[in-house]
């Protein structure tokens, strides 16, 4: 008797949990709660700071008292301000240095990591080798920078001190302080910064490549470069478009390292949008200028982010 009471109970129990388990589930019931969090603070730090950063774009103001409504005149005035022309120009110097060489030089190095440095050394000297490359992009910027000025230093900076002493001397030159030379050695400088996240993003990508393709290929008597061309570059595809988007992205907001090598210097020679607007907001005090500098650069980010997506969608299709 109580053997069979336990056990109706039991089937009871089963039924009436198994009816709550298969209960219909809407898709995104569970899914929406988990997402709100990051909506709330992409909400919180993004959205609101761009609106409220736009609507002081369209106000004469200083940063003190209030502000005076002007309508598009900011915008009218940056349209012709050859200074803001002139970092954009900047800009696509900067992109040059941190998207397309890096991106190249990444490719090779990556394909020379994994396709002979790993095979011939092993993969524990391909990991330390990577982890070199990759450090630069660990180090804060600001500290990089800061031992970056030293080198270049047109006094007892090492890399003119060095050029000395092979008895290069004529090449000394003051590579920060020359309107002529401090963009392209500020290109330079953010070459060795960016190099490693492109190499890091490839080596990955060449994991998931099917090594028979390049024994079939080397058994036919394909050399590295034809290896190179004809299989990693098309089975990395995907990976050549992140790196490319993101990097580009990352050149056009550059500030850190103007800011610490050459303060837009000499002259605007090295001066980019960025910094472009952190100096009219901070040092001329032109709030409503520099917002309108800051909103046309958000704009033309996320534009550039919207194009290559799509872009990468038509390829993988």
């Amino acid at each position: 008797m109580t053997v069979t009471v336990e056990r109706g109970s039991a089937a009871g129990g089963k039924r009436h949990s198994g009816g709550a388990a298969h209960r219909p589930r809407r898709p995104g019931d569970s899914y929406a709660l988990f997402l709100l969090p990051g909506a709330l603070a992409f909400l919180a730090v993004v959205v609101v700071p761009f609106l409220m950063n736009t609507g002081v774009s369209f106000t004469d103001w200083q940063g003190v008292g209030g502000p005076e409504w002007s309508g598009l005149a900011n915008y009218r005035e940056l349209a012709g301000d050859e200074d803001f022309w002139a970092s954009f120009r900047h800009s696509l110097f900067m992109v040059v240095a941190m998207a397309a060489v890096p991106t190249a030089l990444g490719l090779v190095l990556a394909a020379a990591l994994f396709d002979f440095v790993g095979k011939h050394f092993g993969g524990r000297v391909t990991a330390v080798l990577r982890a070199c490359f990759y450090l630069p992009q660990v180090l804060p910027i600001a500290v990089a920078g800061i031992v970056w000025s030293w080198i270049l230093a047109p006094e007892n900076g090492s890399l003119n001190e060095s050029l000395k002493a092979v008895g290069l001397g004529g090449w000394q030159q003051d590579w920060l302080g020359d309107p002529d030379l401090a963009l392209y050695t500020v290109m330079a400088v953010m070459v060795w910064v960016q190099l490693g996240f492109p190499l890091v993003v490839f080596m990955a990508g060449l994991q998931r490549v099917d090594p028979a393709l390049y024994e079939a290929a080397e058994l036919d008597g394909a050399g590295w470069w034809r290896r190179f061309r004809h299989i990693t570059l098309p089975q990395i595809r995907p990976e050549i478009h992140v790196v490319l988007l993101w990097c580009t992205i990352a050149a056009l907001k550059v500030f850190g390292a103007v800011y610490v090598l050459t303060k837009g210097g000499p002259g605007g020679a090295t001066d980019v949008p960025s910094y472009f607007s952190f100096t009219t907001f901070f040092e001329k005090t032109q709030v409503g200028y520099g917002a309108a500098i800051s909103t046309v650069l958000t704009v033309l980010v996320l534009a550039l982010a919207l194009v290559g997506l799509k872009l990468q969608e038509r390829t993988d299709a």
